[in-house]
């Protein structure tokens, strides 16, 4: 039997007891941040609504040991804690335990795993955001200090080792990522130039469609995959929204099949680009995207992806891009793009390679990224095993 068994052994067999976190503690929203006191020498860490601090004050409104919550923005919500002094921001919630018999950290893991449901339940708007009284609402267990504080040094210890982990699990991914960029770009071009033709994006590719919502039936509903539709590091669809003739969007114009690339060109340097697969197959995405569709005649699908991804077709990007606030490509300056194309055959051969690094960098079921996100969720199960009690009324 372990250290904490023993202890709800002895101290509380038969479960604890619950209160909101209004009854046992405090819960503040900051002061609003000036740009012009912000201090890259600062002793003082600035928070408001992020998930780190946006910069240094010369002076502090909260005192260290605090667990915030992120009132605003995207990350409304997101729980954290500081162990120093700072300057909490007017986006950003604080929490002060006010109890003898209640750790703060151990408050905190109990916050923290109960994110997701902050994160999930956010008041829906321009700005999301999660209320003071959300915050204050949330049930705390409170086993009796001891508990609490062998709980507290248990996930201490687990957090240290699986940042540990994840930490070693990424270097080591970026080094692979950086390793596959280089095989990847000398492949694309290191070929038998008597077999090549170099030729533009615009020469390899087939047109598109846009949809007429005018004939539309009413009851006909499509995917909408728009910007933020598309995962700029995994690059894949991560959700769409159904829309249908009387809410489209004005941008939702563009029909896609089944093994269309599509590249962002709003901010292109984000690299936010996918390959549609079957579910989208006849879905819209919006005309902030260039839809490549290849002439599988004289080039893959994947030919065009790969080159679609690598450091050449960057910098013709950055060259071509325009505006300063808001950077965007024009379709057409996309298209010029020149690639290299080799006979089918070895197209397929390097495609065959490519996929199989790709897979190990950058695959969710396989590889480094499927190997952190177990890690996580390990770390996240065994957490919540520490923190759930049986309740038992006051």
């Amino acid at each position: 039997m372990s250290k904490l068994d023993e202890l709800i052994t002895e101290l509380c067999p038969n479960g604890v007891e619950y209160k909101k976190l209004k009854e046992v503690a405090s819960v503040s929203i900051g002061e609003f941040v000036h740009k012009n006191k912000q201090n890259p020498n600062g002793v003082y860490p600035v928070y408001n609504g992020g998930t780190s601090n946006t910069g240094f004050y010369d002076e502090f409104n909260r005192t260290a040991n605090k667990i915030i919550i992120s009132a605003r923005g995207a990350n409304a919500g997101f729980v954290n804690r500081v162990f120093v002094d700072f300057w909490a921001g007017n986006s950003c919630y604080t929490i002060s335990v006010k109890e003898k018999y209640l750790d703060w950290n151990f408050t905190y893991y109990v916050l923290k795993n109960s994110e997701n449901k902050l994160i999930n339940e956010q008041q829906k708007g321009g700005i999301p955001a999660v209320s003071k009284k959300q915050v204050e609402e949330f049930y705390i267990p409170l086993p009796p200090l001891p508990v609490q504080q062998e709980i507290v040094r248990i996930l201490d210890n687990f957090t240290e080792l699986t940042a540990e982990l994840t930490a070693e699990l990424t270097a080591e991914l970026t080094a692979r990522r950086k390793q596959y960029e280089y095989y990847r770009d000398l492949l694309l071009t290191d070929l038998n130039e008597d077999t090549v033709k170099w030729i533009s994006l615009k020469e390899c590719t087939l047109p598109t469609s846009n949809i007429k919502w005018s004939l539309e039936d009413e009851s006909a509903t499509y995917k909408y995959i728009d910007l933020t539709s598309v995962d700029r590091d995994l690059h894949y669809i991560s959700e769409t929204q159904e829309i249908n003739k009387n809410n489209a969007p004005s941008r939702a114009q563009q029909i896609v099949k089944a093994g269309d690339i599509l590249f962002a060109t709003t901010r292109p340097l984000l690299k936010r680009y996918c390959l549609i697969d079957s579910e989208y197959d006849e879905q819209i995405c919006s005309t902030g995207f260039c839809v490549l569709r290849a002439n599988t005649d004289i080039v893959l699908q994947k030919w065009i992806l790969y080159h679609i991804a690598s450091s050449s077709f960057y910098y013709h990007v950055e060259k071509y891009q325009q505006g300063a606030s808001y950077p965007a490509i024009s379709d057409a300056n996309v298209k010029n793009y020149q690639i290299p194309v080799p006979p089918l055959e070895e197209q397929e051969c390097i495609v065959a390679i490519l996929d199989r690094f790709d897979a190990l960098c950058n695959d969710l079921t396989s590889g480094l990224p499927a190997e952190i996100e177990a890690r996580q969720k390990q770390y996240e199960y065994y957490r919540d095993k520490l923190l759930s009690f049986k309740e038992v009324k006051a």
